[in-house]
């Protein structure tokens, strides 16, 4: 796969690149795998915006992704690689030998007509599914339960992959692509592999309408408008905000913690990911 870069035409097109796509192999859904997500363009049941800059879009349809990867004992095949409008890895619909299909994420390296499998009794090769306990340490991972049986939650962007660092009792030591290192129990399942699209990264988008393809809206900043739209709006010539950063609704929006500190998983975690510094660990 690569990066496409188109002639400069036009300003949009001389700043922007696109993905070839060279790894998909169809571009026919599967339809019953398939369902239609209403839109909600940011908004409650009232009508009223609780989530900015969002609304409009191209028109989507969600794939169901087997992120449990529970089926057992049962092999399967690659049939197809398609592109999900819903994120940016790629995902495989492959079929079992009692004839089910499911989507799941499709790792880098996988072809059609290879097989998988999920379960304690599988081998830890690309795209196979299975504990934790069972995966051998410094192999790439991704799509990890956080709490088992419940479905993979972290890593599953476009590329990312996840490291067993050690196994001591009932729990592995994993880093994660933040550089965040914690603890996860070891009935936990992961897929073996890093996930497809690498590229992603390098597209540039180049001009505000495909953003707006992508239902994001323009984000204003909040010192460019008028005092009756935000705190730190209006003033004499180019003001810098006269106060604090802050929300619409005064709510400071640099130097404090967001995260829930009554959160379960905190106590799992071993080393934050504000410890990394232009991709370099600091240990």
């Amino acid at each position: 796969m690569g990066i496409r870069i188109y002639r400069p035409t036009s300003a949009g097109r001389r700043n922007s690149s696109v993905n070839d796509y060279a790894e998909l192999t169809t571009t026919t859904r599967e339809k019953s795998l398939c369902k239609r997500i209403k839109k909600t363009g940011g908004r409650n049941h009232s009508g009223m915006i609780t989530t900015r800059h969002h609304g409009g879009g191209a028109r989507k349809i969600y794939r169901i992704i087997d992120f449990k990867r529970n089926k057992d004992g049962v092999s399967a095949n690659v049939m197809t690689i398609e592109y999900d409008p819903n994120r940016n890895c790629f995902i495989a619909m492959v079929a079992y030998e009692d004839g089910e299909k499911r989507y799941i994420l499709a790792p880098q390296g996988i072809k059609v007509g290879d097989s998988i499998e999920s379960g304690q009794l599988c081998e830890p090769k690309v795209g196979n599914a299975m504990e934790l306990s069972s995966i051998p340490a410094g192999i790439e991972i991704h799509n990890i339960e956080m709490t088992a049986g419940q479905g993979g939650k972290l890593v599953r962007g476009a590329g990312n992959s996840a490291k067993i660092a050690a196994k001591e009792g009932d729990y592995v030591t994993v880093i994660l692509p933040s550089g965040e290192m914690r603890t996860i129990h070891k009935k936990c399942r992961a897929t073996v592999g890093a996930l497809s699209n690498p590229d992603h990264q390098n597209v540039r988008i180049g001009k505000a309408g495909r953003n707006r393809h992508r239902g994001r809206r323009p984000h204003v900043r909040g010192k460019a408008m008028n005092p009756v739209a935000h705190p730190m709006g209006g003033g004499e010539g180019r003001s810098n905000g006269g106060r604090h950063p802050c929300s619409p609704t005064g709510v400071l929006a640099k130097g404090g913690k967001t995260r829930n500190p009554r959160k379960n998983s905190n106590k799992r975690i071993i080393r934050r990911r504000k410890n990394v510094r232009q991709g370099q660990l600091v240990l």
